[in-house]
Formats: structure tokens, C-alpha cells, sequence
């Protein structure tokens, strides 16, 4: 499957893949303070599991720094 993530295209080997299956391959230790969208639309946390991608779609993933 490709994917257009942070404005890059990758591949993955599963075509079925959740929001939260995606994330535990691209960012495997670190997953809090992570917000998700997906062509656009904030994909709640609480969806990540029964979220299923789309070859088209276009995913921004944000991660929360901090800093002053």
C-alpha cells in the first residue's frame, strides 16, 4: 500500500492497515502527544484501532513538543 505521510510517500506490505497499526510502525516508542489526520480530518485517538487507510489518503501525523 502507499501512502502520502507528512509529505512523503511510503510503502507498507498490509493492505489493511489502522490508523494505530500504521503508527506502531512508524513510531513504535513514543506515542503520546501524537495527533493524527487524515485528508484533513482529526482522527480521535479513541478511533486509531477501527480506523482503516486508504491507498489515496493523505496523512499528517503531529507530534506535541514542548519548550518555552
Amino acid at each position: 500500500m502507499e501512502l502520502k505521510i507528512n509529505n512523503q510517500t511510503k510503502y507498507f506490505t498490509p493492505e489493511k492497515l489502522t490508523v494505530q497499526s500504521l503508527l506502531d510502525l512508524e513510531i513504535p516508542v513514543k506515542q503520546k502527544g501524537i495527533a493524527v489526520a487524515i485528508n484533513n480530518t482529526v482522527i480521535p485517538k479513541s478511533n486509531w484501532n477501527s480506523h482503516y487507510l486508504n491507498p489515496t489518503d493523505d496523512i499528517l501525523i503531529i507530534s506535541a513538543t514542548q519548550g518555552g
